[in-house]
């Protein structure tokens, strides 16, 4: 993360809907998140790739909630809530860009 205070408040105020939060803080600039333990980290330096990363989603209100509090956050729309028949019929997700580019998002594989 190129800016690590930046990140970590786009990724506690993105994930908090989806039950993620901030657990550990081992370092300057290092930080876990997680829902019962931490198995997100971030951490300051510069990225060497654009990554993709996905999330579960227990809920298709969930990834709608995820989406609205990551724009909120400072994110940018990369493919707003909806389903991807595509990828599979019962697949429901929403994209966003986080601060440094990397696709991030929510997904529900219930069926509606």
């Amino acid at each position: 993360m190129r800016d690590f205070e930046r990140s970590r408040s786009f990724y506690e105020r993105a994930l908090e809907p989806l039950g993620y939060r901030v657990m550990l803080t081992p370092a300057p600039g290092v930080a876990g998140l997680g829902r019962d333990m931490p198995d997100f980290w971030i951490a300051q330096g510069e990225p060497a790739a654009v990554a993709h990363v996905a999330f579960r989603a227990d809920s298709r209100q969930l990834v709608d909630a995820f989406h609205a509090a990551a724009l909120a956050a400072g994110g940018a729309d990369n493919g707003g809530p909806g389903p991807r028949p595509r990828y599979h019929p019962a697949y429901y997700g929403a994209f966003v860009h986080d601060p440094d580019g990397n696709n991030v998002e929510a997904v529900c594989h219930a069926p509606a």
